[in-house]
């Protein structure tokens, strides 16, 4: 896994982003600025990295109803051998998130990292490899286990994203 070294403003903001009412108010707001920002940067920059120090990722998914492109500015954590892992806890609310559902529908996904877009595959991680990337998520950000306890009875989903070949 590449070194991941949050700085002390983006230690800091990464703990207040973990308190309920102020992870209501960023997912509210956060994609939505992520989205231009990313645009406007070519997929080299986000805000939520900007303030977190988070690797953001994007993913560009195909929606499941609707077939049409969807993409989604998310915590991209680097794994093995190029592959990334993807946290589905939809900010520890009791239901997943929408770019799950269509990357169940269609685990052949894009991602673009830095500015340059790749072809990946997606497989839902079980046992002890869900074990691994969920502790190498929990080193990224610790918010994790609070959206766990948030989740309630919905298991969280742990993705990786392996290059296609």
């Amino acid at each position: 896994m590449e070194q991941y070294r949050p700085n002390g403003w983006q230690r800091l903001t990464q703990r207040i982003a973990a308190i309920r009412p102020v992870t209501r108010f960023f997912s509210l707001i956060l994609p939505w600025i992520d989205q231009r920002v990313i645009a406007s940067s070519k997929g080299r920059a986000s805000l939520t990295s900007l303030m977190t120090g988070f690797p953001i990722v994007t993913l560009h998914t195909t929606g499941a109803k609707s077939g049409h492109p969807r993409q989604s500015p998310l915590v991209g954590i680097p794994y093995r051998d190029g592959s990334y892992i993807l946290i589905a806890s939809n900010w520890g609310q009791a239901h997943h998130p929408a770019w799950y559902g269509n990357l169940r529908a269609c685990p052949q996904v894009a991602l673009t990292i830095d500015g340059r877009t790749g072809e990946y595959l997606a497989h839902e991680t079980t046992g002890a490899e869900r074990e691994d990337c969920w502790r190498r998520a929990v080193e990224v950000y610790a918010g994790y286990e609070a959206y766990r306890v948030r989740a309630g009875n919905r298991t969280i989903p742990v993705i990786v994203l392996t290059p296609a070949a």
